[in-house]
C-alpha cells in the first residue's frame, strides 16, 4: 500500500507541478481486476478502488495496518461509478448499481466485490477512516441520497450535490461521503472554494469524456496552485488547502472527508475575489 505524508503549508508553497502530483495526486487507481489502496497521513484516510472485471476482488489485509483485519479499527464507504455490481460483506451480498452507496462498518472481517456483467464491470471507490463504533452495514441508492441543487448556468456551475453518509443520513464515526453531478454545460465544482481545518478531503473524478481534462486547484486561498487530472484519478486536500476544479467539458466527482466532526457545513469560506 502506497503512503502519502502529510505537507506543511508553508513547503508547498515551492511545489513545482511534478512534485504536488507525487505528493497529493492519486492515479492508476483503476485497474482490472485489482483492488489498489493508498495510505494517507491526512487523518489516516485511505483512498482506494476496486474494479472486477474479470472475476470476485477480495479485500485482503496490508502490513502497515498492523491489524488482523483490514476494518478491525476502521469503517469503510464504497460507491459504485460504473456498471452494476455487488458487494459481499461478510457473507450478505449487497447490490450495487451506478451511483449507489454501501457503507461497512467496524469489524467486518471479509469484503469481495463482483460485477453483474463482465462487458460493463464495475469500478468501486473505497474510502476508509479509522472508527472507534461498530456502525451497521448500510445500502443508500442514489435514488434514496439527499439532493441538493445548486449553482447557475450563468457562472457554468449548476450541479447537483448528492449526500450518503453524514449526520442525517448513513451513521458514521468520523467518514462522511457523497458525490457532485455538474449539469451539461457546467464546469465549476466548489466555487466559491473553502477550506475546514478539523477536516481532511479527497476528491475522485468519474464520467469525464475521453480526451479531456480536469484543473484541480489547491493550496492556500491566497497562494493557489493547480495540477491537471483525468477519469478516474484521486486527490487528497489537507484541511489548509482549497479543493475546487474545472473541467474542459462536464464531469462528476465524489467527495470524502474524516476528521473531527460529521458537520457537513463546517467549512471556511474564501469568496471569489479574495482567491489569488
Amino acid at each position: 500500500m502506497k503512503i502519502l505524508h502529510s505537507v506543511h503549508p508553508d513547503d508547498f508553497k515551492s511545489y513545482q507541478t511534478a512534485l504536488i502530483r507525487e505528493r497529493f495526486l492519486i492515479g492508476e487507481l483503476v485497474q482490472a481486476d485489482q483492488i489498489n489502496c493508498v495510505y494517507t497521513h491526512y487523518d489516516r484516510m485511505i483512498v482506494g478502488a476496486a474494479n472486477p472485471a474479470g472475476k470476485v476482488l477480495e479485500l485482503g489485509n496490508y502490513p502497515n495496518l498492523r491489524a488482523n483485519y483490514f476494518l478491525e479499527r476502521r469503517e469503510m464507504g464504497i460507491i459504485n461509478v460504473a456498471g452494476d455490481g455487488e458487494v459481499i460483506v461478510d457473507g450478505q451480498t449487497h447490490s450495487l448499481k451506478k451511483l449507489d452507496c454501501l457503507y461497512v462498518g467496524k469489524g467486518v472481517r471479509n469484503i469481495a466485490f463482483s460485477s453483474r456483467d463482465q462487458e460493463h464491470p464495475a469500478v468501486f471507490y473505497i474510502l476508509s477512516a479509522p472508527a472507534h463504533i461498530n456502525y451497521p452495514t448500510t445500502l443508500m441508492t442514489n435514488t434514496e441520497a439527499a439532493k441538493v441543487h445548486t449553482g447557475d448556468t450563468s457562472t457554468a456551475n449548476r450541479r447537483t450535490i448528492n449526500k450518503y453518509i453524514h449526520a442525517d443520513g448513513i451513521k458514521s464515526c468520523q467518514l462522511v461521503m457523497g458525490l457532485t453531478i455538474l449539469h451539461e454545460g457546467s464546469i465549476w465544482n466548489t466555487m466559491p472554494p473553502h477550506t475546514h481545518d478539523r477536516r481532511m478531503e479527497a476528491y475522485f473524478y468519474f464520467d469525464l469524456p475521453v480526451g479531456q481534462k480536469i484543473f484541480h486547484y489547491m493550496g492556500q486561498g491566497d497562494e493557489t496552485r493547480h495540477i491537471t487530472m483525468d477519469n478516474y484519478e484521486a486527490v487528497v486536500s489537507p484541511p489548509w488547502s482549497i479543493h475546487s476544479g474545472s473541467g474542459t467539458a462536464s464531469y462528476s466527482f465524489i467527495w470524502g472527508m474524516s476528521g473531527e466532526n460529521l458537520d457537513y457545513t463546517d467549512m471556511d469560506s474564501i469568496s471569489i475575489p479574495d482567491i489569488k
